[in-house]
């Protein structure tokens, strides 16, 4: 039996009046029957990109695993609105009890999609939109985002540090609004260089930009790609001089000598989390669930073997009070552009 969401006024009183299962929340269905409920995800990227993308097809996996549920992958969509809505239209026209756009790029195409198929239930990752069958699920990637800024501020020699990005969603706007922040608490004296390239997966313009900034000083630089962040590490390897944080998944373990730390923001337990909301019955339309270092399986910040004890120390005690309510983490950014002709 399919779980789809109940979004009529009419039906949520129909359930009332049969009475709802203890828990279940208006608006969900709980499981019922033997049939595995079917997920499909849209990915606006390569479920290999060793990144983002990856990540959110790595939590949809885990949901087929664990959760026993059946899931489909659309990816490689192209990161505009008009792409992205006609492949959850796509994905819609299998009947799926849930269709999870991956990504905040996502959020204007599931907002008008999700209106065209009311029985089923929207997400979207990364992102803060909702509606009668939509939900967002978001990691903070700005929690440790800001601690890899707080770090690289620490490390810096040259007093000076990049950041490197893509394209421009909400997560990926306030990931480095909070990175500059970071930076600024612990080294004031310190300048950022901040690009938005307008392609995560560019290998060459990644290199190209990355070279751009480690001339200009730049010794510790904050990557928000996908397949375009290997043109960063061959960067640094060419010039000796730099380092990186990388963020979504630890790549201190595929490279120490260059990454000094990784702002670990696993946006597949957003997807997970979404999944097992459906078959718990708990799905919440019309919400937005948030997930930050106070889970660190899925937000925090990893350094490499050779950060001074000194800065691991003064870093964990900034996530502390992160948590705690004592440092707030800003979102918005209103400093200059690094351009690159």
């Amino acid at each position: 039996m399919k779980r789809k969401i109940a979004v009529a006024a009419a039906s949520m009183m129909m359930l009332a009046g049969c009475g709802t299962a203890a828990g279940t929340p208006a608006g969900s269905s709980a499981p019922s029957g033997d049939a595995k409920p079917h997920v499909a995800m849209l990915l606006a990227g390569s479920s290999t990109d060793k990144g983002f993308m990856q990540s959110g097809f790595t939590g949809l996996k885990r949901a087929e695993s664990e959760l026993g549920v059946s899931v489909s992958v659309k990816e490689g969509v192209a990161p505009t609105t008009e792409a992205l809505a006609a492949g959850l239209r796509e994905l819609a026209a299998s009947d799926p009890d849930m269709i999870i756009a991956h990504g905040g790029q996502n959020s204007d195409a599931a907002v008008q999609v999700a209106k065209e198929f009311p029985d089923i239930a929207f997400v979207v990752t990364q992102a803060n939109v909702k509606g009668a069958n939509l939900s967002s699920y978001e990691v903070l990637q700005e929690h440790s985002a800001w601690l890899a800024g707080a770090a690289a501020g620490l490390l810096t020699k040259s007093n000076v540090v990049g950041h490197m990005s893509g394209i421009r969603p909400v997560p990926g706007l306030k990931g480095r609004a909070a990175y500059v922040d970071g930076v600024a608490h612990t080294n004031p004296k310190a300048k950022v260089l901040s690009n938005f390239s307008g392609d995560q997966d560019d290998v060459e313009l990644s290199r190209k930009i990355a070279t751009a900034e480690i001339k200009a000083g730049a010794d510790y630089i904050f990557t928000m790609l996908n397949a375009g962040r290997p043109g960063v590490a061959e960067a640094m390897k060419a010039s000796g001089k730099a380092r990186q944080f990388g963020n979504v998944r630890d790549f201190t373990k595929d490279d120490p000598a260059i990454f000094a730390g990784s702002a670990v923001a696993d946006s597949g337990a957003a997807a997970f989390q979404a999944v097992k909301d459906l078959v718990d019955g708990k799905f919440s339309p019309g919400s937005t669930k948030h997930i930050g270092l106070e889970n660190p399986e899925a937000v925090r910040l990893t350094l490499a073997a050779d950060v001074p004890k000194d800065v691991r120390e003064k870093i964990d005690g900034l996530a502390k009070k992160i948590i705690d309510g004592s440092i707030t983490v800003k979102t918005e950014y209103s400093g200059p552009e690094f351009t690159v002709k």
